[in-house]
C-alpha cells in the first residue's frame, strides 16, 4: 500500500490540508493521525485517494470534495461532506446537522445517530444513516435519496422538491409538500443492495418496515395549506 501518514497534531487546518493535497498527487492512501475533531479536515480534495481521518472531524469535514474516498473512525460535527460533487465519505459514529449538505453526488454514510437538516438542499446523490435523525431532514430537498434506518423527527422533508426519503423507523411529523408512500419491491432490493454494500445489516422484515417521504407536488405552495388554490 501505497500510504502517507500525517500526525495533525500542533498544526493547523490549512496546513493540514496542504500536506493531503501534496501527498494526493503520489500516494494513493492518506492517513491522519491525531485529528483532535479539528475543522475543515479534507476540504476540496480533488483527488481520487483514500483518506482517513483516524479520530473524530469537526465540523465541515471532507467539504468540496471531488472524487476522494474519505473514512472518519470517530464522529464528525456540522455539515461533512458539504457540497460534495463525487465521492463516499464514511463516519463510523455519528455526526452533527446538515449531513450532506447541498450534494451533487457520491455518497455519505452516517452508522450512527445525525442531527437536524440531514440532506439540506442537496442535489443527488445518496445519504445514509444507520440511527435516527432530527428535525427538518431533507429541507428543501432537489434530488437523490436519503436512507434512514431508524426513526426521523418533526417536519420531515419540509419544502422537499424532488427526490426520496426511505425511513426505516418512525416518522414524527411531515414538513410543507410531503408526503409517505409505500415502496415497490424494486426499490426494496435496491434498499437492501446498497445497505449490505455498506454492511449494514438488513432482512426482509427490515425491507418491509420502509415507507418513503416524497414531494406533495412539484410546485410546492409556501402558504398556510388552508389558502391553497
Amino acid at each position: 500500500m501505497n500510504e502517507f501518514k500525517i500526525n495533525a497534531q500542533n498544526n493547523t487546518p490549512r496546513e493540514i490540508n496542504r500536506s493531503i493535497k501534496q501527498a494526493a498527487k503520489r500516494k494513493n492512501r492518506i492517513v491522519v493521525e491525531n485529528p483532535n475533531a479539528m475543522h475543515y479536515l479534507v476540504a476540496g480534495l480533488t483527488d481520487p485517494v483514500e483518506v482517513v481521518i483516524d479520530g473524530s472531524a469537526g465540523y465541515f469535514a471532507a467539504t468540496m470534495i471531488h472524487g476522494a474516498r474519505v473514512h472518519i473512525t470517530g464522529n464528525a460535527g456540522w455539515f461533512p461532506a458539504d457540497n460534495m460533487t463525487d465521492g463516499e465519505v464514511i463516519i463510523d459514529g455519528s455526526a452533527g446537522d446538515g449531513v450532506g449538505q447541498g450534494i451533487y453526488g457520491g455518497t455519505v454514510v452516517v452508522r450512527k445517530d445525525v442531527g437536524s437538516r440531514t440532506g439540506e438542499i442537496m442535489k443527488n446523490g445518496t445519504i445514509i444513516v444507520g440511527g435516527n435523525s432530527g428535525f427538518m431532514s431533507g429541507l428543501f430537498m432537489m434530488g437523490g435519496r436519503i436512507i434512514i434506518l431508524g426513526d426521523i423527527s418533526d417536519d420531515a422533508g419540509e419544502s422537499i422538491i424532488r427526490g426520496t426519503i426511505y425511513v426505516g423507523g418512525q416518522i414524527k411529523s411531515l414538513g410543507k409538500n410531503a408526503k409517505i408512500e409505500e415502496l415497490e419491491d424494486e426499490e426494496r432490493e435496491e434498499l437492501k443492495e446498497i445497505l449490505e454494500k455498506y454492511q449494514f445489516q438488513v432482512d426482509k422484515e427490515t425491507c418491509q418496515n420502509f415507507r418513503k417521504i416524497v414531494p406533495r407536488s412539484a410546485r410546492p405552495f409556501y402558504g398556510k395549506e388552508t389558502e391553497e388554490g
